[in-house]
């Protein structure tokens, strides 16, 4: 599987590179969609006054003025990655769909790593997966 790394930040709609704990690291991205109906822009948030709408609820394609709802057209969207394994150490590339589950308590992207076929997390920054303490028998 060959994945189409974006050449701008301007063709992303997510992107981040980073470390993973032990020995790991990953390059997540997710692409601009096309707009459904008109099908040469890329959708995007609102644009109001030179300026993008940060918390905009809604994505609008910019030639046609097309909108979507912000869950239904983020549900629409896949995440690529590309990573070293932080459990095998093996390279690898990998797709899910672009919504945060919960893994060990904390919203994460999660990825399956192609060779030993482990978890891999993509948390929200600084955020940490809770870890299980074992139970202590009186």
């Amino acid at each position: 599987m060959a994945l189409d790394i974006p050449e701008s930040m301007d063709d992303c709609l997510y992107f981040t590179n980073r470390t993973l704990d032990p020995e790991g690291q990953i390059l997540a991205w997710v692409h601009k969609k096309k707009c459904p109906k008109c099908k040469s822009a890329k959708m995007g948030k609102p644009v109001e006054k030179g300026k993008v709408k940060i918390r905009a609820t809604v994505y609008v394609c910019p030639s046609c003025q097309y909108t979507e709802e912000k869950a239904e057209h983020e549900e629409s969207l896949t995440m690529e990655a590309a990573y070293t394994c932080p459990h095998c150490g093996k390279e690898g590339e990998g797709t899910t769909i672009y919504k945060r589950k919960s893994f060990q308590g904390v919203p994460a992207f999660v990825i399956e790593c192609e060779h030993c076929k482990e978890s891999i997390a993509l948390t929200k920054k600084m955020k940490k997966p809770k870890v299980k303490k074992p139970k202590v028998k009186k």
